[in-house]
């Protein structure tokens, strides 16, 4: 997944949003492969908390 280049502090956060997918990656959910690109291997419940709350636990 390419993240947008900003966040835009919408609320709840886009799905492309470099906080959501640093939130996935802390989390472990996904793995950073470049400055602007993860691959994600998130179930879609994993998605949606990282993009509401700053904590995501992992959903199994």
């Amino acid at each position: 997944m390419k993240v947008k280049g900003r966040c835009c502090r919408s609320d709840p956060r886009c799905r492309r949003c470099p906080v959501v997918a640093k939130r996935l990656a802390a989390a472990g959910l996904a793995e950073r492969t470049g400055r602007r690109t993860y691959v994600v291997d998130a179930p879609k419940k994993a998605v949606r908390r990282a993009r509401r709350f700053k904590a995501v636990p992992v959903v199994r």
